[in-house]
């Protein structure tokens, strides 16, 4: 029997690749003969690099660059050589996970440090870039980003705008470098908002990013404000296109400043991996995540999972921390298994994930 492990992370808890080496202990515990293979997942947020690195044998490369405080550091993405391809996360510069709670100001966070990857990637020799969105300490639209790849932001007063994305409420006009050239960019990420109003960018996560009240205002006045004049430069407006409002804005700074195609993280990483070859030459797939919901349904790993298998008739089950009482998300799987502990930590949800596992296998005989 073949068997196909195909996990997320359970997030907080468990990264990818062990729910994956978890899951496959219980199996084998019950099943020894079977043929495993591990596919731990990603849908565009922390882990898509190390994904397809690993599917695809890839190597890390690092190159410095600036975290969103504007403190030096040393960042990484995959390369994978033969395909020229670089998969960044914008999370390596930008994210909220190397910030102290106390540091977390949206107003001050910048992207800077991702456009610096970008210019590492592309002197590198890159033909394709991946750019994972999520886990972001920013709001600034790319304005930090397209600074490092050489834009120029003049306000009403004549001088360039080099500080906080606040100040993009005086923005005049955007001029854009004269020697600009990129490879083909793919924002990947697991997210459909706009870059502004009630479901957009600031609205929908500023407050996760320390965002007070009075600066939520300010953030979406100066994304406004970016939107208005990178339309009138440009002559294209990306404010309402899906994924605009990714990891604050960087989806839409990627389709203004770089040209990118903002895509389902999922969808970028199967086909990165070649998810549904392996798919098809499982007799049995299994996913899992942290919390199983009706979020699962918006382009989250295990429902692309499921789906693909279902359309080649595999068996898919999952084993998840968590299960919503959805029938819509639970129907996509032949069979659902939850952890049962809601307070599971590290140590007790690697635990029950072999029990599970373990005992799901038996279904299988």
């Amino acid at each position: 029997m073949r068997i196909l492990i195909a996990p997320d992370k359970f997030k907080g808890s468990l990264g990818a690749e062990e729910v994956a080496e978890r899951i496959r202990a219980g199996i084998h515990s019950a099943l020894p003969t079977a043929e495993i293979e591990l596919l731990p997942l990603a849908d565009g947020g922390e882990g898509t690099a190390e994904t397809i690195r690993r599917a695809r044998g890839g190597e890390w490369v690092s190159c410095a660059a600036h975290d969103a405080l504007g403190r030096e550091i040393h960042a990484r993405y995959a390369w994978m050589a033969p395909s020229a391809l670089a998969v960044l996360e914008m999370s390596a510069a930008a994210g909220l996970q190397s910030l102290l709670p106390e540091e977390r100001n949206p107003v001050k966070a910048s992207t800077f440090g991702v456009g610096e990857m970008l210019r590492a990637a592309a002197s590198h020799g890159a033909q394709e870039i991946i750019v994972g969105l999520g886990g972001s300490a920013t709001n600034d639209g790319g304005f930090g980003m397209a600074r490092a790849l050489g834009f120029h932001f003049v306000g009403r007063d004549d001088r360039e705008l080099t500080g906080p994305v606040s100040t993009l409420v005086n923005l005049s006009r955007i001029e854009p470098p004269g020697d600009l050239s990129f490879p083909r960019i793919t924002a990947a990420c697991d997210v459909t908002n706009p870059l502004l109003g009630p479901h957009g960018a600031t609205r929908t996560f500023g407050a996760q990013k320390g965002a007070t009240p009075e600066q939520l205002e300010t953030l979406e006045r100066s994304l406004v404000r970016l939107a208005e004049i990178a339309t009138q430069t440009f002559h294209h407006d990306h404010r309402d296109v899906p994924g605009a409002g990714a990891a604050g804005g960087l989806g839409f700074g990627l389709l203004t400043f770089c040209g990118a195609a903002v895509r389902s993280g999922f969808e970028v990483v199967a086909e990165a991996i070649d998810l549904r070859a392996k798919i098809e030459r499982a007799d049995v797939v299994i996913t899992g995540e942290g919390k199983l919901d009706r979020q699962t349904l918006a382009g989250k790993a295990p429902a692309g999972v499921a789906r693909i298998a279902r359309a080649l008739k595999k068996p898919v089950y999952a084993i998840v921390g968590q299960a919503a009482g959805e029938s819509e998300v639970r129907g996509l799987f032949n069979g659902v298994t939850t952890l049962d502990d809601t307070s599971a930590d590290h140590r007790n949800a690697a635990r029950l994930l072999e029990i599970r596992a373990h005992q799901l296998a038996h279904q299988f005989v």
